[in-house]
């Protein structure tokens, strides 16, 4: 049987630099793929013998996108180590900086790096702006930019991008592919949207600012966070800062509830055999997120933690990071040497030694059956598990949680789709847009939280006891977790005589990219391109589509510089 491999290298509109190659059959289906990442930072390295407590402020740095998850889940696993518990408004602050980046991740996903895999940009050039209109406010019916003159505005600076020849930031697509489904007048409307998520999104993430003096990479601190409250001072948070925070806020919710859950609904309409595609591995994880009681008690938060096999929503699994039968990472088909290269090692006991032993680059294909990717393979008790909005929606749905299934069944009922659309691109794109709803709510819930801790005398925003050293253990690990956007996120810490003895990062990208394991199973990736459909494999807008549902962050998932900072390896993409 004649097949054609494709080749997508660089995967554009995600975070750092990913490599998909896929064998599609004669009959256009997909029969094998394989997914790489081709960079590798080492951060791991470089934060040995570093001091804990700056611990945060390297890593960070892994991904500007992601920008204070890593730095959230590092003072965790400090603390976690050396035994200390932040106070309760810190808690809430982290808990509103946490909720701030999942509402602002997920629009600016949605809108910036998915949408242009479903909106046909040029075809806008062939829509009525005051049908486009009408679309809109049945669409949106409280969305306030509706007119027939907004959209007519709208079409005349496209006609004058693509009149010149020069689409900028909509270059390099596949406009006029056959597999677009929207009418020009939803493509318009989208358009539109994408223009005004793009202004919103700059707005929302003062609060980050607001908290951690900037962003990107706002400070935090191990015990606390970094800032002071009081209301009536003019160098703290105070009241003026509160009421801008509350505005922030707002405008969030109506972004969210009028402009993106509307738009989501209305693009999936047209796109329903997408709920049968891409579904992978039908393994699910999730860390959990928001404490409500302290961040040691998972059955209180509000993103719950749990592990669903084989579509199984009637059963939640228990998930202990710290158990060493539990999470494992693998190298068999990854550019890095273990002391056993078949053996798993727990990120306790992990090891970052880069052992590149692939073809010299610029090359045509990689083989799969050999080392591949700078990516390890993590698995729990042996499952390869896939993480993000999708896991995170269904454990909290599987764990019967009153709000998740509210949000959850309305989509499906809006859609008139079944509960098993939910295991498919389609619904990895859905649970986003609801995850962001729900986050934008509860967003409101810890700011209101906040408030009243503060109006109540409590003005405590860290725990110091344990600041010096010298209150340390000899010898501890701890263990730091968060849900990034993209999906569960942890550190692994080892302290010893004070200083970082090992640190280990599995992040959401390197469970749902990794590599196949020693038994051939392919990870998230992999799996959900097998079976997919594709119109044209020279335009392979359906793998981008599969792929961009995941929203990669390969910069996080391959953290080329050794611990002096020299140059290990350079990789060309041409």
């Amino acid at each position: 049987m004649a097949s054609t491999r494709v080749v997508v290298d660089p995967v554009t509109r995600i975070e750092g630099h990913l490599r998909v190659e896929a064998v599609v059959g004669d009959d256009g289906v997909i029969k094998e793929a394989l997914s790489s990442g081709t960079m590798w930072r080492g951060i791991e390295l470089i934060l040995q013998g570093r001091d804990p407590r700056e611990a945060w402020a390297f890593t960070e740095r892994i991904c500007g996108v992601c920008t204070t998850v890593h730095a959230l889940t590092s003072v965790r696993a400090v603390e976690d180590a050396i035994g200390v518990r932040p106070p309760k408004n810190a808690d809430i602050i982290r808990n509103i900086m946490f909720l701030t980046q999942m509402v602002q991740d997920h629009v600016v996903h949605f809108y910036h790096l998915h949408a242009l895999d479903w909106v046909d940009v040029v075809s806008a050039l062939k829509a009525d702006p005051k049908a486009t209109s009408e679309l809109a406010q049945k669409v949106s019916t409280h969305w306030p930019m509706t007119s027939p003159g907004y959209f007519g505005d709208i079409k005349a600076t496209l006609e004058k991008f693509v009149a010149s020849g020069q689409l900028g930031i909509f270059a390099n697509a596949y406009w006029g592919h056959p597999a677009y489904k929207l009418p020009p007048e939803a493509n318009l409307m989208a358009v539109a949207h994408y223009l005004e998520a793009l202004k919103w999104q700059k707005e929302i993430v003062k609060i980050h600012t607001i908290f951690g003096g900037k962003n990107p990479h706002p400070n935090y601190l191990v015990g606390g966070v970094p800032c002071s409250i009081d209301p009536d001072g003019d160098n703290c948070i105070n009241m003026e800062r509160f009421n801008m925070i509350r505005r922030l806020i707002d405008e969030a919710i109506q972004v969210v509830e009028q402009l993106y859950i509307p738009d989501l609904l209305a693009i999936a309409s047209f796109y329903p055999e997408w709920a049968g595609i891409g579904g992978g591995l039908g393994n699910y994880l999730a860390y959990g997120d928001i404490p409500q009681a302290g961040v040691d008690a998972p059955t209180q938060f509000r993103m719950p933690r749990g592990v669903i096999l084989n579509k199984n929503l009637a059963e939640v699994h228990p998930i202990d990071p710290k158990d060493p039968q539990q999470i494992q990472e693998f190298v068999p088909h990854s550019w890095y040497e273990y002391p056993d290269g078949s053996a798993g090692l727990h990120p306790f006991d992990g090891v970052t030694k880069p052992h590149y032993d692939g073809p010299p680059p610029p090359f045509k294909n990689l083989d799969e059956n050999k080392t591949y990717s700078w990516l390890k393979t993590p698995r729990w008790k042996g499952h390869a598990l896939e993480v993000g909005p999708l896991a995170r929606m269904l454990v909290g749905y599987a764990s019967g949680r009153a709000e998740f299934k509210e949000v959850v069944d309305g989509a499906l009922k809006a859609l008139n789709v079944p509960a098993t659309a939910l295991f498919s691109t389609l619904g990895r794109t859905a649970a986003r847009g609801l995850e962001a709803q729900l986050c934008a709510r509860w967003l409101r819930d810890e700011f209101n939280a906040l408030l009243a801790s503060v109006k109540g005398g409590d003005r405590s925003t860290a725990n110091t006891t344990k600041w010096d050293p010298k209150t340390w253990p000899t010898d501890c690990k701890g263990f730091g977790f968060t849900e990034a956007p993209r999906g569960a996120l942890g550190h692994w810490i080892h302290i010893k005589d004070t200083k970082i003895a090992n640190y280990q990062c599995v992040v959401p990208s390197t469970w749902n990219a990794s590599p196949r394991d020693k038994d051939g199973v392919r990870g998230a990736y992999e799996s959900a391109l097998i079976g997919t459909p594709m119109a044209n494999p020279e335009q392979p807008v359906e793998i981008l589509r599969t792929i961009h549902s995941f929203d990669p962050c390969l910069a996080c998932a391959s953290h080329v510089f050794d611990e002096q900072g020299r140059e290990l390896a350079e990789v060309v993409v041409r």
